[in-house]
């Protein structure tokens, strides 16, 4: 069994390889991205990796959650492999700014950063690292809800409110402006990739678009987005039912998946719109699955998947590829595990490398072949590509005939990871067969006749088996060679 697990990964391998040198999927070189493209890694700096001890002090105990953790740039410098491997290209990393609570939801300025986290110089080398390595550094902005002790609290008319928090009187033009002059200045000075403004609730429209555009004027390529409902111009549409309609589709199997079709829709014409299992700010997607009694790596897989492959820009909270647990707040920010296995983290990087090297797979024309109480089945086509994605998140086997007039004569349809190969049968179709709660993509070329891919890796297994047995016959021979002396 060992040996066929074997086979089966390398053959994917070698698959997955070819397909990306040779299908011309490639973005073309120099291509300008837009939000469309970007799948999301959400954060928090103190609960990631405590890169050096150096800005640990007595307000740092890991073991308890409502104190900071110790995570900071450098850890987010020395794990930048962990992250760049599984694909995501833009990595939000929450609120920066000083703050009395380890998740940047107390700020006390608009311009220090937070010591906990680091220095200056070290927030700016990590942008430098993962701009360097092709990935964008999105922040957190709060446009409201701050520490009493923020240092704007004295200002006369900026305080709208206070309860624990401060909010500030929005509607005040000086309370505008100034917030406006310090998000451009922060973004002017670390050169970021995008920022997130949250708390924005008590915002109006013309105010919230008049901040976007500066932020704009300071790059034209930064990106701006929110995590609330919002009319203003930002780069991707955010619905406040989009996590919950996603966890009751994928929480269990059998589940209506129908509810998704009107945000696929929207995000299928044009316009961005983020999609994610659970948030930063909510429960996790595993409280709600653990609740169901389900496998949670089956159930995490399931949902990741779902979320990078169907239609919308993924938003996936970190932890989520561990099974991260917890309700909303401490519980839910746990410091990493980085002794957990890391399959599903390794899994997520060779979906990714599809998405990222192929346009049309990720934005290419969509169109239902069939979404029926978790079995979801649709095409993504261009002029130069066709691709096949099935998602069987349902208690059976399903099976789906793709009529040789929908997918073309002399066709093959090849899975990426399972190295399956589907050819027209006697009654005029391709038959695709998948297994319970799992996740496929297809791609559709001209057929090849004998797999070349596949013997190669059978080829280099035996070789390798025959060495290994070798080695280990002369091993034993000379152990009981040494015995018998």
């Amino acid at each position: 069994m060992r040996l066929k697990k074997w086979l089966s990964a390398l053959t994917a391998g070698v698959l997955l390889s070819t397909t990306l040198m040779f299908a011309g999927v490639a973005n073309a070189e120099g291509q300008t991205s837009t939000m469309a493209d970007e799948s999301i890694y959400d954060l928090l700096v103190d609960r990631f990796f405590n890169g050096t001890g150096k800005n640990d002090d007595e307000q740092v105990n890991a073991k308890d959650p409502e104190m900071f953790a110790g995570g900071d740039f450098d850890g987010l410098i020395k794990k930048v492999d962990y992250i760049a491997n599984m694909g995501y290209t833009i990595i939000s990393i929450g609120s920066v700014f000083a703050t009395e609570k380890y998740d940047g939801s107390m700020i006390t300025s608009y311009e220090a950063i937070e010591p906990h986290f680091g220095t200056e110089e070290q927030l700016q080398n990590v942008v430098n690292t993962y701009q360097n390595r092709d990935m964008k550094i999105m922040v957190d902005f709060p446009v409201s809800n701050v520490s009493p002790n923020h240092e704007w609290a004295s200002q006369a008319g900026f305080v709208a409110s206070t309860n624990e928090q401060i909010q500030w009187d929005l509607s005040n033009s000086a309370v505008q402006d100034q917030l406006i002059e310090s998000a451009a200045a922060f973004v002017s000075k670390y050169d970021v990739d995008g920022v997130r403004l949250t708390n924005i609730e008590s915002a109006d429209t013309a105010f919230l678009s008049r901040l976007i555009d500066a932020l704009k004027a300071t790059d034209s390529e930064l990106y701006v987005i929110t995590n609330s409902e919002s009319d203003a111009n930002f780069d991707a549409k955010f619905y406040a039912d989009t996590a919950a309609l996603l966890t009751n589709a994928f929480k269990n199997v059998d589940l209506d998946t129908g509810v998704l079709e009107a945000h696929i829709a929207e995000a299928t014409s044009g316009t961005p719109v983020l999609s994610m299992t659970d948030t930063i700010w909510s429960d996790r997607f595993t409280l709600s699955s653990t609740a169901e009694d389900m496998y949670q790596p089956t159930r995490s897989k399931m949902s990741i998947a779902s979320t990078l492959l169907l239609p919308g820009v993924p938003v996936v909270t970190y932890g989520s590829e561990i099974a991260m647990n917890g309700t909303a707040g401490p519980e839910a920010h746990q410091y990493y595990n980085f002794k957990t296995d890391s399959e599903l983290a390794d899994y997520i990087g060779n979906l990714q490398s599809l998405l990222n090297d192929s346009d049309t797979l990720r934005a290419g024309e969509f169109k239902w072949i069939e979404n029926d109480n978790g079995y979801m089945a649709f095409e993504r086509k261009s002029d130069t590509e066709h691709w096949v994605v099935i998602i069987n998140n349902s208690s059976k086997t399903k099976r789906v005939n793709l009529p040789i007039a929908e997918i073309g004569e002399d066709k093959e349809i090849r899975g990426m990871f399972e190295s399956e190969i589907i050819r027209a049968n006697k009654d005029g179709n391709y038959t695709i067969i998948l297994d319970r709660e799992m996740v496929e993509v297809y791609q559709v070329i001209d057929e090849r006749g004998i797999n070349m891919s596949y013997i190669v890796a059978l080829g280099l297994v035996v070789v390798i088996y025959t060495i290994f047995m070798v080695a280990v016959m002369k091993r034993g021979k000379k152990r009981r060679a040494e015995q018998a002396k």
